[in-house]
């Protein structure tokens, strides 16, 4: 299972809608801690809690710029959980491949 704590962390972070918001809104440039929590409606302690989270999933970096926080995203940090998307969604595709064989196997047997 120790091959799995990334990934588990990666959708553990992405379970939450306001940290899905948040690499939303960072898609497009990065942003202040402060500019995060303001449209989301939250405390600045509870944005952090959030960044923390996407931080320790590697989603998110973030650096002290002066007296704010800026925040980014962390480039290619999904890969792993795509892989496994993919991996799976491959296996689930060869499956139904299967049940369409046998099932067009049937077809014309009366029995």
């Amino acid at each position: 299972m120790v091959q799995y704590q990334s990934i588990d962390r990666t959708f553990s972070a992405l379970g939450d809608p306001t940290r899905r918001a948040v690499l939303e809104r960072l898609g497009s440039s990065s942003a202040t801690v402060s500019e995060l929590a303001r449209p989301a409606g939250i405390s600045l302690t509870g944005m952090k809690k959030h960044l923390r989270v996407l931080e320790e999933a590697g989603l998110v970096r973030s650096e002290k710029v002066g007296r704010s926080r800026r925040c980014e995203l962390t480039p290619g940090q999904l890969d792993e959980a795509r892989a496994w998307i993919d991996q799976y969604g491959q296996m689930v595709e060869g499956r139904f491949d299967l049940i369409e064989a046998l099932l067009d196997e049937t077809k014309g047997d009366p029995g």
